[in-house]
C-alpha cells in the first residue's frame, strides 16, 4: 500500500474535547498531531540492582503519563479520530537527542489509521510553528506491505540430549527472543540475547559436554507483542493436567533479555533456595564482571510464561547504562550497541549455569507455596 498526502498539520495535543469538536471537520483525511509538545523526556535509566546491597525498584523508567484530566481528554480525542479518521496521525517520541522510541499498537488491522512517530525535537518544532501561526506544510509518503501468505510466527528450538537414564527426560531450557521493533535491528533487544544462547550451546557442544539432563535452547517469537512465543510453548508443553508429567520434568528456564553488556547475576524471583545454588554457580565469574544475584524478580519478559505454569524461571541482570534512555525500542538499537567481549562473557556464564543445572542431582528448587 502506498499513499502520499500534502497538507497543513492540525495540532490537537492537549486540546479539550470542546476545542477538538470545533475543528473536527478538518480532521478527516488530514494530518493530525495528537499529543502535546514533549517536555518530559526520558533522561534516566533504571537503577542497577547489583550496584549495592540496598534493594531498588525494579523496572524501566517511563515518560510523563499526565493527570486524570489529560487521560480523559486523550480518550475523547481517540473517539473523535475514530469517528473522523485522518489520513495520518503524528506522535512524539519520549526520547531526546533524536532518539525515536517506537512501540506500535498491538491491535491495529490492515485498514487502521497510520501513525508516525517523530523525534521529540522535530515534533515540538512543528507544534511551535503551528501555534505561532507560521505556515507549515508537510508531505507524508507512506508505503507498507502486508505479508499474508503465512500469518504465523515461529519459535526456534534445539537441544543437546541428556545421557543419564534416570534424568535425560528432564529439561534445562535457555531462551531469548528474536523479534524486535522496526526502527532499528534490535541489537540489544534482543538479537544479542539470541546470539548468546546459541553461542552457549555451541560452547557446550565444542567441549563435548554430555549432560545428564537434556539442555534445550529456544529463541522465541512474539515477545514484543505480548510474550506470545513462550506462552504458546508453555501452553502446548507445560500447562494443565495433560502436561503435568512434562511440567514436573522441567528443571529450570534461564532467560536473557533486557539490558546489554556483561551479566552481573540473576533476578531470583523471590526463590531463596534457588538463590543459594545460583550464588555458588556465579562465584567463579566474579573476575569476568559478575557481581551478585538478587532476590527480587523482574517483569515483562519470557521467563514469566514459565513461572505462570509453576516452572522456575529466571532472567539475567545486565547493564542499563544508556539502555532505557537511548537503546530500548529505539532507532539506534543497532550493531554499535553491542560488545563482542560482553557477548562472550554472557555465553560463558549461561553455558556454565545450564551445565550445572543439567548435572546436579536434583532439579532447581521451586518456590514453596
Amino acid at each position: 500500500m502506498s499513499n502520499e498526502i500534502v497538507a497543513t498539520p492540525l495540532f490537537l495535543g492537549g486540546k479539550s474535547p470542546d476545542e477538538v469538536s470545533k475543528v473536527k471537520d478538518k480532521i478527516k483525511d488530514g494530518i493530525v498531531m495528537t499529543q502535546p509538545m514533549m517536555t518530559s523526556f526520558i533522561r534516566e535509566d533504571r537503577k542497577q540492582p547489583t550496584a549495592s546491597d540496598t534493594p531498588v525498584p525494579i523496572g524501566a523508567p517511563t515518560g510523563n503519563r499526565g493527570d486524570a484530566t489529560a487521560r480523559a481528554n486523550a480518550q475523547a480525542l481517540a473517539q473523535t479520530l475514530t469517528d473522523n479518521p485522518p489520513a495520518v496521525i503524528l506522535k512524539t517520541s519520549i526520547g531526546e537527542h533524536g532518539t525515536v522510541f517506537i512501540q506500535g499498537g498491538r491491535n491495529t488491522g490492515k485498514y487502521a489509521t497510520p501513525s508516525i512517530i517523530l523525534a521529540g525535537e522535530h515534533y515540538n518544532m512543528i507544534a511551535r510553528m503551528t501555534q505561532l501561526g507560521v505556515p507549515v506544510k508537510l508531505r507524508v509518503n507512506l508505503q507498507t506491505k502486508f505479508y499474508e501468505d503465512d500469518k504465523n510466527s515461529y519459535n526456534v528450538v534445539a537441544e543437546i540430549p541428556g545421557t543419564d537414564p534416570a534424568l535425560k527426560d528432564e529439561i534445562v531450557l535457555l531462551g531469548g527472543h528474536l523479534d524486535s521493533w522496526h526502527t532499528a535491528t534490535g541489537a540489544s533487544d534482543n538479537a544479542d540475547g539470541s546470539a548468546v544462547v546459541m553461542e552457549a550451546m555451541r560452547i557446550l557442544k565444542a567441549i563435548g559436554a554430555h549432560p545428564k539432563r537434556t539442555i534445550r535452547v529456544a529463541i522465541w517469537s512474539g515477545e514484543e507483542e505480548g510474550l506470545y512465543g513462550s506462552k504458546a510453548y508453555v501452553k502446548d508443553h507445560l500447562e494443565g493436567d495433560a502436561n503435568k508429567a512434562s511440567r514436573e520434568k522441567m528443571s529450570v528456564y534461564l532467560n536473557i533479555d533486557p539490558g546489554t553488556g556483561p551479566i552481573y547475576g540473576f533476578y531470583m524471583e523471590n526463590n531463596p533456595a534457588a538463590k543459594a545454588i545460583f550464588d555458588t554457580w556465579l562465584e567463579p565469574f566474579k573476575d569476568l564482571g559478575a557481581r551478585r544475584n538478587i532476590i527480587q524478580g523482574i517483569g515483562n519478559t519470557d521467563h514469566l510464561s514459565f513461572i505462570a505454569a509453576g516452572v522456575p524461571g529466571f532472567n539475567v541482570i545486565q547493564d542499563y547504562t544508556n539502555y532505557d534512555v537511548r537503546m530500548h525500542h529505539t532507532n539506534v538499537d543497532t550493531f554499535e550497541r553491542v560488545s563482542e567481549a560482553d557477548l562472550k562473557q554472557n555465553a560463558i556464564i549461561l553455558a556454565s549455569f545450564a551445565y550445572h543445572a543439567a548435572m546436579r542431582a536434583e532439579k532447581v528448587p521451586r518456590v514453596q507455596k
